[in-house]
């Protein structure tokens, strides 16, 4: 009896209702990955790739604080006083800003790819509480990337690497040494002979746009102090003593479905499109990851082009959230799941489109009732606007 009882509370769902698909969709939580690996791996070349391509944000220590920097937050004009002062930000400060940026609106709706932390510095936090700021975050990580690679292998890569002083471009030994290029270049040629004379029309471009091929350019790079070998090492060497056996712990507690480990000594581009791949693959399965999918063609839409009109017709979301009925400007219009939104000013229109979930979910779309209730004194006005504001849940 108890079973009929509960199969009749629960109404007949079709899974192929838009409106319930849409729903659901606005109700999941975006996808959100982590990128792990010893310093120098390749972690951060990753991270970004990944974020462009799947549309997330990217979060690493550097980019966060030139964020803030260039928006002039709170936390941004804190980092210009002690950068002025010449004195470096401290950890604390770098901490807060990474978990601030994850607990923002834009974060709530993309989902976020993490690089950088846990941190080797100890400064402010372990590593082990890093961890612990991690496991109890509000969008914990899917998925875990490990990229593996070998100490000798990975120093001897990070020893040669050379920055351009002007553009603060870092350079792998492939891409600026003539002797690693010559013999590429040989290599191609005996094992590309059916594509050679368009393999010779690339190269020609590559060499003329490439500033790396000019005699000048390569004498400006330089080698950075952290790139010394004896500095590398040490670098390893403390990631081992420290890091280590806290993140094999985490990875442990993590799904092997969820936990990715790539080859580092692959070339960046190899260890994303495997990556990228897999993820893929993994999504096609996953209902709760069509995030990827969906997120994939989520752009601004042109003048008259033709998207399905939304129950929202010409009226702002935004606006309506506040409580306002404003019809939006045409020139603010923005798809989104296939329907088009019209939003009322360029605030509202960035305020959507950081996250519109909490604009298009149920029991949205309300339009705004606004009741004055006025009499006499002691003639009941209170308790009429009080019945009024529970009845249709607004308020007095």
């Amino acid at each position: 009896m108890a079973s009929q009882e509960e199969n009749q509370a629960q109404p007949f769902a079709d899974i192929f209702d838009e409106d319930e698909a849409e729903k659901s969709f606005l109700l999941s939580k975006p996808t959100c990955l982590i990128i792990l690996g010893k310093p120098g791996s390749g972690k951060k070349t990753l991270a970004r790739k990944l974020a462009q391509i799947w549309k997330c944000v990217f979060i690493e220590a550097l980019e966060v604080i030139q964020t803030n920097i260039h928006e002039e937050t709170e936390y941004g004009l804190k980092c210009q006083e002690l950068l002025f002062k010449g004195q470096s930000i401290s950890e604390e400060l770098v901490t807060e800003m990474i978990l601030k940026k994850i607990e923002s609106p834009e974060v709530a709706h993309f989902g976020y790819v993490l690089s950088g932390f846990p941190s080797l510095s100890e400064e402010y936090l372990t590593v082990s509480q890093q961890i612990e700021k991690i496991k109890t975050l509000k969008l914990k990580p899917d998925f875990l990337i490990n990229i593996k690679c070998s100490d000798y292998d990975l120093c001897q890569r990070i020893s040669g690497q050379r920055q351009h002083p002007d553009s603060g471009q870092v350079y792998q030994r492939n891409q600026w040494d003539p002797n690693i290029i010559e013999k590429h270049k040989k290599e191609k040629d005996q094992y590309e002979e059916e594509d050679e004379e368009d393999d010779e029309e690339q190269e020609e471009e590559e060499t003329a746009e490439d500033p790396l091929m000019m005699s000048e350019f390569l004498h400006q790079l330089v080698q950075r102090p952290e790139d010394i070998l004896e500095n590398a090492e040490e670098r390893v060497g403390m990631y081992k003593d420290i890091m280590l056996h806290p993140l094999e712990d985490l990875m442990a507690e993590q799904d092997c479905q969820y936990l990715i480990e790539l080859d580092g000594n692959q070339q960046p581009d190899d260890l994303f499109v495997v990556n990228k791949n897999y993820i893929c693959c993994y999504c096609c399965f996953n209902k709760q990851d069509e995030l990827f999918r969906v997120l994939s063609s989520y752009k601004l839409i042109a003048h008259r082009y033709r998207w399905r009109r939304s129950r929202w017709g010409q009226a702002c979301p935004v606006a309506l959230k506040e409580g306002d009925l404003v019809m939006g400007n045409p020139d603010l219009a923005v798809s989104f799941l296939g329907k088009m939104y019209v939003l009322s000013s360029p605030e509202a229109l960035k305020t959507f489109m950081l996250n519109p979930r909490p604009y298009l979910l149920p029991p949205m779309p309300l339009p705004p009732c606004k009741v004055l209730v006025f009499g006499p004194p002691f003639s009941g006005r209170t308790t009429i606007c009080n019945l009024i504001a529970h009845k249709y849940k607004g308020k007095v």
